[in-house]
């Protein structure tokens, strides 16, 4: 009996990382725009701009690589809110949560390291859940850094500057 009850407390805290902790990161960082007035509402333009071409890129590269998911493959129980029944390569959580991560290096940096390890718990969750494989997760994480570097390197802020995004 008391193994089963840690076994269900495992799975719950597996499902808290690959379900829920992305969007914890994304309250998180609205939290400190809006009551901490750590990041700018151009920054914090900057930062959602580059994690939705992260997930964008993520998605598109799914079409071109289908792939099952591990659990389907294993016949193993996802443990995870919903079943997802696309592509597994590239994971778009690991995207979105490293594109996030990494957008606020400008900021503060020890903020910046907690969501780092949040975004590397976040991709360890996805594997650990059976919804991806390692290589979806790398390709997620670096589909999430390449496109903040990217947009970084084509100055996206300025259009956002011109566009008169200040707080």
């Amino acid at each position: 009996m008391l193994t089963t009850i840690f076994s269900f407390e495992k799975h719950v805290v597996i499902t808290f990382i690959a379900s829920f902790l992305w969007w914890l990161m994304v309250a998180g960082v609205i939290y400190l725009w809006i009551y901490r007035k750590k990041i700018s509402f151009r920054y914090l333009v900057n930062i959602f701009f580059a994690v939705l071409v992260a997930w964008l890129l993520s998605e598109v590269i799914k079409k071109f690589f289908p792939t099952q998911r591990p659990f389907v493959v294993s016949g193993a129980i996802p443990l995870t809110l919903t079943w997802p029944l696309d592509s597994s390569f590239p994971s778009a959580h690991s995207s979105s949560a490293f594109a996030l991560a990494i957008g606020l290096r400008k900021t503060d940096k020890r903020l910046f390291l907690i969501y780092f390890i949040f975004a590397v718990v976040v991709a360890i969750g996805r594997v650990v859940s059976h919804v991806h494989y390692f290589v979806d997760v790398l390709a997620g994480a670096l589909i999430g850094v390449c496109a903040v570097l990217i947009l970084d390197r084509l100055r996206v802020d300025k259009l956002f500057r011109r566009l008169s995004l200040d707080n």
